[in-house]
């Protein structure tokens, strides 16, 4: 195994992470639906997707290396948000924290003089910058449209999922 135990374990827990990230957008997703804005919940049900994206390419590193995957339970999301702006700003909150859990993750490769997950960490360092900047950026525009102009905002956030798959 070219990985520590530790660190196996520890990147089982960020596979968790991960997949604890992907059902509270999930669940924000669909707080947007009830909402009746079908452009925000498709937004966090990509987002959803992304983070599950994120949890399975752990594991294929995991596997890759010759450590053992073990997936632990899902936490239950909040499911009961009032205003798009609480949901934006969970959503803010969460990818701050698995920014934090992330550089954790590197703090422990380093120690460990792991420089294969070092070097796989680094995507996700990455990554997460990408993940802070736009939740970010969409708080401050959820923010700046109150929940009256929530409708018209629906068009903007369409036309940055566009840019962002190209």
């Amino acid at each position: 195994m070219m990985i520590s135990k530790a660190m196996n374990t520890s990147l089982n827990r960020q596979i968790a992470n991960e997949m604890n990230a992907s059902h509270k957008y999930l669940a924000m997703a669909y707080c947007f639906e009830d909402m009746g804005l079908k452009i925000f919940a498709r937004r966090f049900n990509q987002q959803a997707d992304e983070e599950r994206g994120h949890a399975l390419k752990i594991a294929r590193f995991i596997q890759d290396v010759g450590g053992s995957v073990v997936f632990e339970g899902l936490d239950k999301p909040k499911s009961d948000y009032k205003t798009a702006k609480q949901i934006v700003q969970a959503a803010v909150d969460s990818e701050l924290t698995v920014t934090s859990q992330i550089n954790d993750l590197v703090a422990q490769a380093e120690k460990e003089r792991d420089y294969a997950t070092r070097s796989f960490l680094q995507w996700f360092v990455d990554e997460q910058v990408e993940e802070v900047s736009s939740m970010t950026e969409l708080l401050k525009l959820v923010t700046m449209a109150g929940e009256q102009y929530l409708f018209q905002l629906e068009g903007r956030l369409m036309a940055m999922m566009s840019a962002k798959s190209d």
